[in-house]
């Protein structure tokens, strides 16, 4: 058994489930090994891990396939319980090295995630907190995405409901998810009752919303009193406006959660110290900059190197050899919510950063699609934002700029033979 460089006085792998979690135990020094299964409730893994640790007086290493979770959230709230994250690909790979036939059974995960933990320490590592503000923003933004792709979902279901019988909405709005959006279709919802409203009852509640709305108003009415009904079966009309109408109040619960949500990410976003420097780099916005503050994490000593962010964000490549063969394909294996906040920045900062406009430009002239010009920008960013972040500075496009300058970078000699 590989040592670990610290003392534990009893190891375990969790093979964990939404009812019960399966553990193979190991006392250091002991090459016995016990077996036992647990149910998933609060006081149930309270006694269990508590009495452990009366049995055997010291620290206990946990091997999970899991970073976050409930089985982990359980378990963080003890000093002596340190938990190692086996990745779950990792896992299946070993257990296929040791079952070609497939087979597979929980006690014998549980066994195989503490093996790992045992023979490759310097690959499975301990999970090292943030601190509980970075933790509870990465929550915050997670839980926000999820939202939105809620909109999204109940956007595109009412896009095609209106499409059946009352498509004209979709001429006369552009914004499909905004709460006017909704509170129009819900107050008339089939076009037989929109044109028995009054000019100034519609004007009244399109000037009852800010932006631009009040100067498409006048151009809506007239196409209002110009519209013709799609479909007279009223079988068609009353069965989806009741659907319409359902999804459309869902839209709007979503869309004043993640106002909510949008709020509170801001109040604890600019408490942070790194905050100046994330709202430095162009094109993050309200939304991204504290998305990559929890890509990136406070903690210094998590990246080496800009290539290790890179590889952990999904954005570097894989290269594949064997014989005289090599290719390179798409990383699998990664955090895809990360990486798609690199790949949504580098798209936004095209527009905000004169280098990266150049860059861009450069990358669609050589016949690169627009989304591998854009992974191929947030490779670049990230050596950028590594370094911002190493230093604790904000990014300085000019500063940048002086660099690419000084060493005559291809990209402005490019740019400046053109």
């Amino acid at each position: 058994m590989t040592k670990f460089t610290r003392d534990f006085s009893v190891y375990v792998g969790i093979d964990w489930a939404n009812d019960k979690h399966d553990l193979c135990i190991q006392q250091a020094n002991s090459d016995t090994r016990k077996f036992k299964i647990i149910k998933h409730s609060a006081n149930t893994i309270n006694d269990w891990i508590i009495s452990l640790h009366k049995q055997y007086k010291g620290q206990i290493a946990v091997a999970v396939e899991l970073s976050k979770g409930p089985i982990v959230y359980a378990l963080q709230k003890y000093k002596f319980v340190t938990i190692h994250p086996v990745n779950p690909s990792m896992l299946a790979q070993y257990r296929k090295a040791f079952s070609p036939s497939g087979a597979k059974d929980d006690p014998t995960d549980a066994e195989l995630a503490l093996d790992l933990m045992l023979n490759y320490p310097k690959k499975i590592k301990a999970l090292k907190m943030e601190s509980e503000p970075v933790r509870k923003l990465t929550y915050l933004v997670e839980q926000r995405r999820r939202l939105v792709e809620d909109r999204r979902r109940f956007s595109n279901r009412l896009i095609n409901t209106l499409k059946q019988y009352y498509p004209h909405l979709l001429d006369w709005f552009s914004h499909r998810g905004s709460g006017m959006f909704c509170d129009f279709i819900t107050r008339w919802p089939n076009l037989q009752k929109l044109k028995r409203a009054r000019a100034d009852t519609l004007r009244k509640f399109f000037h009852a919303y800010p932006g631009r709305t009040a100067s498409c108003t006048e151009q809506r009415i007239v196409l209002i009193n110009q519209a013709e009904p799609l479909t007279l079966d009223k079988a068609v009309i009353e069965s989806h406006q009741l659907l319409a109408v359902a999804l459309a109040n869902q839209m709007l619960v979503v869309v004043e959660a993640i106002k909510v949500f949008d709020k509170e990410i801001s109040t604890l976003f600019d408490t942070l110290p790194d905050a100046e420097l994330y709202k430095s780099l162009p094109g993050t916005g309200p939304c991204l900059a504290p998305r990559l503050l929890v890509a990136m994490g406070e903690n210094r000593s998590r990246f080496t190197s800009a290539s290790e962010i890179q590889m952990s964000a999904g954005i570097a490549p894989v290269t594949e050899r064997s014989g005289q063969k090599c290719w390179v394909h798409w990383r699998y294996q990664c955090s895809k919510f990360t990486r798609q906040s690199f790949i949504e920045w580098a798209a936004k900062s095209v527009h905000q950063s004169y280098w990266a406009g150049l860059y861009y430009q450069q990358q669609r002239s050589k016949g690169n699609t627009h989304q591998s010009s854009v992974r191929s920008l947030a490779f670049k960013w990230i050596r950028v934002l590594y370094r911002c972040w190493k230093a604790k500075e904000p990014y300085n496009e000019s500063k940048y700029l002086k660099a690419l300058r000084d060493r005559n970078s291809p990209l402005l000699f490019k740019e400046k033979a053109c």
